[in-house]
This record gives C-alpha cells, structure tokens and sequence, in this order.
C-alpha cells in the first residue's frame, strides 16, 4: 500500500535515468554551439584547419613515397640492373675469350688472356656488390650464391683445358667443352635470371614514382572551396571583402597545391623520358651486346669441336655450335634495330649504326670462314676468325666497342632525365608540410578575428 502524507499518498519511486555518454553530450553542445554565430564560426574554424593540416600531411606523405622510389630508380635499381647485365656480358665476355686464347693453341695471346682475367675479375666484383645490395632471403640473394658457387668450378675447368691444350693433349678441346656448357646451361641463365629480377625491381620503382598523387589534389581542392565558401559567408555576414586570415590559408593551400600539380607533372614527365629514352635503350642495347658475345663464343667453339658437337631441326643435321652462332647474330640484328628505332639524337644512332654495319662485314666473314673449313683448309678458317685485320675478331670487337659506346651514351641521358625527374620532387614534402602548418593557423587566426566582435 503507497505510504501516505499529510494531504495525500507520497508519489511514486521514478527509476533512475540512464546515465548520458560523453559523445553523445558532446554532440547536444555541438547543436546548441550550432544555433550561435559564435558556435558556427568555431566549428568552421575548426574544419578549416583540420581539412588543411589533412591537406598538407597527405601531400607530405605520398609526395615522400614518390621521392624516394624516384630516388631509388636513380640510385639503386637501375644500377643494380646495369650491374646484373654486366654481371652476365663478363662472363659471356670471359667464355668468349677462353675459347680464343684455345683456338690460338700453345702460344695464347695475352690479349685473349687479359680479356679473359677481366672478364672473371669483373664479374666477382660485381657479384660482391650485387650480394652487398640483396636481400638475404631474396631469390636476387640465392642466385648471387648460386653464381659464386659456379665460377670457381668454371674457372678450373678452363685451366685444365689450357694445361692439356699446351701439351698438345686432344682431351683439352673436351674440357673447354664441358666448360662452355656449364657456362651456357647454368652460369649465364643464372645472370639472366639476376638481370630479370632486378629489371622488375626497376619497373617496380617506376611504378611507385609515377602515379599521381590524387587524394592529395583532391583534399587541395575540397580545402579551397571549403576556404572560398567561408570567406564568401563572412563577406555577406560583415560586408568586408577580405578576412586576412582567410586570405592567408588561401594563399598557403593553393601554393602547395600548384606546386604539387606541377612539380610531380614535372617529375612524371621526366621519369618518362628516362624510361623511354634511357631504359627501354639500354635494355636493347644489354640484349645486343650480350648476343654478339654469344655468337663470338659459338664461332670459336665451332672450330674448337671441329664438328663433335650436332644438332636436328626440322630433319637437318648442323654443326650444334654454327647453328647457334646464327640465331645469335638474329638477335644481334633485332636488338641493333631496336637499338636505332630508339635513340632519339644523334650521338646515340651513330654507334649503333657502325655496329650494324660492322655486322655485317662480320656475318660475311663468318661465312667465308666456315667454307674454308667445310672445304678441309682448317688453318685458313682459323686465320679468318682469329687472324689479324680484316678476321671476324676484329669486326667483332668493332661491334662491341660501338655497342660501349652506344651504352655510355644512354646511361648518361638516362641519368639525366631521371635525376631532374628525382629533383622536380625535392622539398615538396618539407614544404607542403610547413605551408600546410601556416595555412591552418591563418584560418584559425581568421575566424578567430571574426569571433572577437563577439566579445
């Protein structure tokens, strides 16, 4: 029965109300602040300063990615590309020497054997530096290794080859044999291999440098017309056509803004012409010379087996060696063309041209070479391959000291182009973040001057 007071019955217990939460508190302040100008004006001044400082931290952070795989184009991945080719044309250069210095018997040339030093020593340096830059994990890192396991064995299989061939010992041409396989059939894939990984590394870094930034353009453009509207509202609320503060975050956006747009269209452009006119060239030039190197070494491997080595295609049989020899100096000829379809000055085209033509003279040689051979007058074809002026030797050394050249030249436009590409992106992240950092205090100052005739 409900207790009873004087007068009448005590009212009933009420259940106690549910406790508010803080954001939901929060939000009944931010209406009732909404339906005062004062209230208004705090959280535009509140949302300008977050959409700039938004602004400025987005551009700092994808302008910063951007750079730095700019940088490691320059820096890191094309290098290591060029280095993975040259990784592969010494050892082709090293085999191709070897066979040369056999074919010239007991009294190998020095020449031949520097070539051949050169090409051993250039190679482990390169490897030394190519396992320096990998990833202990990477498959970059496992054939490096693989690649220092072999040469050693390569190498000894060459010393054996020239120990029996001094001595005048049949068993030595089976050792260089033996030697050029596994040069051909594991040493050289594996370089591939390694100059594959790294060109997608490079490819990789292009494709991280060039995409546009847009969801920093796009909360540019949101933050100046967020910027615009506020100050149009406070030109129809007061009648004054300029807030300085207003004026000033502008002022700060829109620098950050078109020196984004235009300093990474600068960047993108660049990077471009680095690709199409450096990299893509370089590429056609490595495949040329890397080929011309194959083809020097099945030349003398040719007259090394002195027919040992056979092969079958499409019912024929050919010399295994000479075979190999022509689809090598196809594809010298579809990278030198290449090669020239790409170079875009001058200095450029002329090398490769003289490499076209001084293929040419070598084809014609070769051939004369191998008549004599087929015809039993071995000491002849062997004048014409490895003999003096006007023997395939020396048009195969004009082939590849035009193709030297050619590189020299595209390295250098490549490193131009990408450097000023790397360069139109420097400070932009410093900067956009500074001037983002002005520009949110200017509209905080702004509308705080508009609050202060409030008070």
């Amino acid at each position: 029965m409900p207790a009873r007071r004087p007068g009448g019955l005590l009212p009933a217990p009420q259940p106690p109300r549910p406790r508010r939460t803080a954001f939901a508190e929060g939000l009944d302040r931010l209406r009732a602040a909404a339906v005062t100008e004062p209230g208004r004006l705090r959280i535009i001044g509140a949302l300008l300063a977050v959409l700039v400082v938004a602004f400025g931290s987005v551009t700092a952070w994808q302008t910063s990615t951007r750079a730095a795989a700019a940088d490691d184009v320059l820096t890191r991945s094309q290098p290591l590309t060029s280095d993975a080719a040259d990784i592969y044309r010494s050892l082709a250069d090293a085999n191709t020497a070897a066979s040369s210095g056999f074919l010239a018997g007991g009294q190998e040339t020095r020449q031949s054997r520097d070539r051949y030093e050169k090409g051993i020593r250039t190679a482990a340096t390169k490897l030394v530096r190519a396992a320096a830059n990998s990833d202990p994990d990477s498959a970059s890192a496992a054939t490096v290794a693989k690649l220092n396991r072999l040469l050693p064995e390569y190498k000894g299989l060459v010393e054996r080859a020239r120990t029996y061939n001094r001595q005048g010992f049949p068993v030595g041409g089976a050792y260089l044999r033996y030697a050029n396989e596994k040069m051909q059939r594991e040493m050289l894939p594996a370089a591939e291999d390694l100059y594959n990984t790294e060109n997608q590394r490079l490819r990789d870094d292009y494709a991280d440098a060039r995409p546009y930034p847009w969801a920093a353009i796009g909360l540019g453009v949101l933050a100046l017309a967020v910027l615009a509207w506020a100050q149009h509202r406070s030109y129809r609320h007061t009648n004054r056509v300029l807030n300085r503060g207003l004026v000033a975050a502008s002022a700060a956006t829109a620098a950050v803004l078109v020196w984004l747009a235009v300093g990474h269209s600068v960047a993108v452009t660049r990077l471009s012409d680095s690709r199409a006119h450096g990299v893509r060239s370089l590429d056609a030039l490595h495949e040329a010379r890397i080929a011309s190197l194959k083809a020097r070494g099945n030349e003398n491997l040719t007259l090394v087996a002195r027919g040992a080595e056979t092969t079958k295609v499409n019912g024929e049989t050919y010399d295994a060696y000479d075979f190999d020899f022509g689809t090598n100096m196809t594809d010298l000829g579809k990278g030198l063309a290449e090669a020239r379809r790409l170079a875009d000055d001058t200095a450029g085209g002329r090398p490769v041209a003289a490499a076209e033509a001084d293929m040419k003279r070598w084809r014609e040689r070769h051939i004369a070479a191998r008549e004599q051979d087929e015809n039993g007058n071995y000491q002849q074809a062997l004048d014409l391959v490895i003999g003096g002026r006007g023997s395939t030797a020396e048009y195969f050394d004009a082939v590849d000291g035009a193709l030297a050249e050619a590189l020299a030249h595209e390295e250098g436009q490549f490193r131009q182009a990408a450097r000023a590409g790397r360069d139109a992106m420097t400070g932009l992240p410093e900067g956009a973040g500074a001037l983002a950092l002005l520009g949110a205090a200017g509209a905080v100052l702004g509308i705080g001057r508009r609050l202060s005739e409030y008070r």
